[in-house]
């Protein structure tokens, strides 16, 4: 069996010895969707288990560290958060060619388009879009001591460090000189909050990012895709989210092909109604969330240039990427608006 990223025979040998609850394993496939670390189903004979590994190619330094990802499912697993249950860590890199975590499979659907949501009623996809912002909050009111994570990140200071590391991942990834680009930089700088709250974050939270059900009644069954997780600021984690919003008419929004349309179905709230959500479900201030969205559209600016990188090296796996790149200097404009709207 040959599927990339995977040495089949020598995970068949590992899985006996570390994973027996999952029993013999039958087959393995790369989960369509995800453009950073890469997702498997592995079929076994007593159950279904996922696998994630890090990219095939072009790693940056502190990125895809899987076993920060297993440390944080671990920690969430007897929390309110849903995750899924974590099985088992491999730090050896012989067995596939880079560190990787089994998780339990979870009978849940990524959702990233609107026509994936297969027409539910308004009220399906309102209450959906509710629980969305329902489990962002409780994911910052995690007692992070208490669960364990007190060492997780350092959040004093964490917007300028922000800024800082995904400059530099920036001039590691970038594939041309973009202006605007420094001028965003120094804008950020110049607005970050003289003092902002400290929890977990998730680093990447969006609908595609958690399994969902959506009958009888719409749940999150699990969040997932913790690779960019630390302590910080939680408005920072809404501000991405909302970088991923599309509302109704927001045709530039459309060009991003990292973000889906899923949005847009009938009944979802759009941005202003998710931020409300969120503040009422966490009882937080939202003010200043221009500067938070800003600071969203950056980030992604840096991850969609370090992922077109990847597909110029021909380092990517999936479909999809060849026009990735021209969403950059969009997501850069977009930030810069943010900030002109907050200014």
């Amino acid at each position: 069996m040959t599927v990339p990223g995977i040495d089949w025979p020598r995970l068949v040998s590992w899985m006996a010895s570390n994973a027996p609850v999952a029993g013999e394993p039958l087959s393995v496939s790369l989960i369509s969707g995800g453009k950073s670390n890469l997702t498997y189903l592995v079929e076994a004979r007593e159950r279904n288990v996922v696998l994630r590994r890090p990219p095939l190619g072009h790693v940056l330094p502190t990125a895809h560290d899987m076993r920060r990802e297993w440390r944080v499912i671990s920690a969430l697993a007897p929390t309110p958060v849903p995750v899924p249950e974590p099985i088992a860590f491999c730090a050896d890199e012989d067995v596939i060619g880079a560190p990787f975590y089994l998780m339990g499979h979870v009978e849940g659907a990524s959702v990233r388009t609107a026509a994936e949501l297969d027409s539910p009623s308004p009220e399906v996809t309102r209450q959906l879009s509710e629980r969305l912002a329902e489990v962002l909050a409780a994911i910052h009111a995690v007692d992070y001591d208490e669960a364990g994570l007190g060492d997780f990140g350092r959040p004093e200071g964490y917007l300028t460090r922000q800024l800082d590391r995904w400059r530099q991942q920036w001039e590691r990834s970038k594939t041309a000189d973009l202006p605007e680009f420094d001028r965003l930089v120094a804008r950020l700088r110049d607005r970050v909050p003289a003092t902002s709250a400290s929890t977990l974050v998730h680093g990447d939270y969006r609908l595609d990012n958690t399994l969902v059900r959506l009958t009888p009644d719409p749940r999150i069954l699990a969040v997932v895709d913790w690779e960019m997780s630390t302590l910080g600021d939680p408005l920072a984690d809404l501000g991405l989210t909302l970088t991923y919003w599309q509302d109704p008419g927001d045709e530039e929004r459309a060009g991003i092909p990292v973000a889906g349309d899923v949005t847009l179905a009938p009944g979802f709230l759009d941005a202003a109604g998710f931020a409300a959500a969120y503040a009422k479900a966490s009882g937080r201030d939202i003010g200043d969330l221009g500067f938070y969205v800003g600071l969203g559209n950056f980030k992604l600016a840096v991850i969609v240039e370090g992922i077109h990188a990847r597909f110029r090296q021909g380092k990517t796996v999936g479909e999809g990427f060849d026009r990735i790149g021209s969403a950059v200097p969009t997501l850069i404009a977009r930030a810069h608006r943010m900030l002109d709207q907050e200014a």
